[in-house]
Parts: C-alpha cells; structure tokens; sequence
C-alpha cells in the first residue's frame, strides 16, 4: 500500500521542433532587462531640465509642434524626408548651439554702444558738476578778497557749446588794460590769478581770446586791433603759466579783434573790450574712442543705412566741429 501511495514523476522530453524555443525567449528577456537598466542609468545621469527637454520631444501635446524643422537638429540628430517636423525650435540643451557670427556681433556691438554712451553720459554730468563747483568757488573767492571785491562786475561767468567761459570785460569806468596797451593793470593781473589757481585742477584744456572794440586805430598804423587782441590774449596767458598752468592745457591763444563783440547793438561799448577764458569740454579735445563696431548695429538693422556724411561736416564756429550749428562767441 505504502508503495502505491507514492507520487509517480516522469519526465516527458519535448518534441525535437521547440528544443530552442527556450533560448530566443531567453534573449528578448536580457536585451530587455539591458535596455531596462540603461534607462535607469540614463535616468540617474541627466538633469532635471534634460530630462524635460526629452520628455517634450515625444510628447506630441507639447506647444513646440510643427513649426518649422524636424528631428535633424535635436536628441535624436536624425533625417526627415519632409522639410517640416515634429519641433518648432533646433534649439535642445543636450547639445552644444552654434549662434551665428552675425547675432555674436550685433549683440557685442549693441552692448559696446550702450556702455559708450552710459560713459559719455557719466563724464558729463561729471564735468558740469566741476563747472558748478568752479563757478561757485571763483565768486566766493572774489567775494572774500577785498581787493578785487569791487572787480566782481567785470567778472562774467556762464556757460556755452564749448564749455565754461569766463570774461573779464570792462567798464565804462574800470578797463582792465590802458587803452591800446597790452600791458595790463596789476588788479588785472590779481583776478588772472585768482581765476587760474580755481581752474588749475581742472583736467580740461584752455582757451584764451582777446576781444577789442570796434574803435580804429589812425588810417596807416601798422599795430591794429588784431595786434592788440592778440597781444592781451597773450598776456594773459604769461600770467596764467607763472601761476601754475602748463604748456599741455593751452588748447589756443587768439585774438579776436572786434569780429565777435559782446554788445552787438553797441560795438564801441567798453564791454567788448574783454578777455575770454574758456575751459574747453572734454568731447572737444578728448572725445571717447570711436567705435566702429557701432555701424555693424546699422549694418543688421538697415544694410542700406549710409552715414558716411556724417564724417563730412565742415567745421563750425571758431573752435572745431561740434554737434549741431551754432556760433560760438
């Protein structure tokens, strides 16, 4: 009985024909558990923004759909047959982006002419602050002296295209020079040199003019009004060296004659008779570097922009070009 209840197993062989059946179910299952596991692998390596950016390639409710090129581009870098595709943009972080020289260039020049014009703005108002403070200091010092005290209206200060101009003109009674003489008075010479020591820090350069009246000397005189402006523009300048000022700030020295009288109305009037101080702007004598890269901006905005005028100018007044017309006195 004991023998009986045993349980019987035979082992039925298979049929000759799926003897290696086995074997390519055996395959699909490792190439699977491989691609399984490199998924994994692949998963743990990228970034969160990769990992994005592939999940809205395949995902066809993505709002980059079927603008413009396909696949060749992107993760993939394949071929379409069709000129457009599944991705708006060529665009994908995974894989380095070539920007064109031309975006390179309009971007650098944009950004070059900007930081120009922020530093031009900059040394600007810099430079009007150093008038204000110049202008404000060159009375307080007349003030504070009693002995030009009474000269402060022979003093005019104000500003111009060029820059800071500072006059010393006459009066109907108080000249600053004997008349027809480029010798000037020694209170003359006192305000030269309070003017010179407030300006002598300033970085900008100098101009020093002589200006006449319209009276003439007698018919046949060899010494004329131009002469004689350009000998007390010259004076003036003498005092100014001895007082500190080097040779490198004197932009020009020039007589004027009585071509650009102050009292237009009145060309006889004391008041023409004057010396002009001007402290020139730095865009005058030092303007910032031209940059050429500022006409590839143009070039990509409007290549048929043409400024080439510009450079054409002619001079105006009597210093250099300067923007704009205007007459400078």
């Amino acid at each position: 009985m004991l023998e009986r209840s045993l349980l019987r197993i035979e082992v039925v062989p298979l049929p000759p024909s799926s003897s290696g059946a086995w074997k390519v179910a055996y395959a699909d299952f490792v190439t699977a558990m491989m691609a399984f596991f490199l998924l994994l692998w692949l998963l743990n390596v990228t970034t969160d923004e990769q990992k994005n950016a592939i999940s809205n390639y395949f995902d066809p409710s993505s709002p980059k759909i079927s603008e413009a090129t396909s696949g060749a581009g992107g993760v993939l870098g394949g071929l379409t047959m069709s000129p457009q595709g599944a991705m708006s943009s060529d665009y994908n972080p995974l894989i380095p982006q070539q920007v064109s020289k031309q975006r390179l260039r309009g971007t650098d020049s944009k950004s070059k002419v900007a930081s120009k014009s922020v530093a031009k703005k900059a040394r600007e108002e810099a430079e009007q602050k150093r008038f204000k403070k110049a202008e404000d200091s060159l009375r307080q010092a007349i003030e504070k002296n009693p002995a030009l005290k009474a000269l402060a209206k022979n003093l005019l200060v104000d500003m111009t295209p060029e820059g800071l101009r500072i006059q010393i003109v006459d009066q109907d009674s108080d000249s600053m020079f004997p008349s027809g003489s480029a010798k000037m008075y020694d209170k003359t010479k006192e305000l030269l040199k309070t003017i010179t020591d407030i300006i002598l820090p300033m970085p900008n350069e100098i101009s020093i003019r002589g200006h006449t009246d319209a009276s003439r000397y007698a018919p046949g005189a060899t010494y004329t009004n131009w002469e004689l402006s350009a000998d007390r523009a010259n004076a003036s300048r003498r005092v100014m060296m001895e007082d500190g000022v080097t040779a490198d700030r004197l932009n020009n020295v020039m007589g004027k004659a009585d071509t650009e009288p102050l009292v237009p109305d009145n060309p006889l009037a004391p008041k023409n008779r004057r010396i002009t101080i001007l402290l020139l702007k730095q865009d005058l004598t030092d303007p910032l570097p031209a940059d050429d890269s500022s006409d590839n901006v143009d070039d990509v905005e409007n290549d048929n922009a043409d400024f080439s005028g510009a450079s054409k100018m002619p001079p105006i007044g009597t210093f250099r070009k300067t923007p704009g017309k205007v007459e400078f006195p």
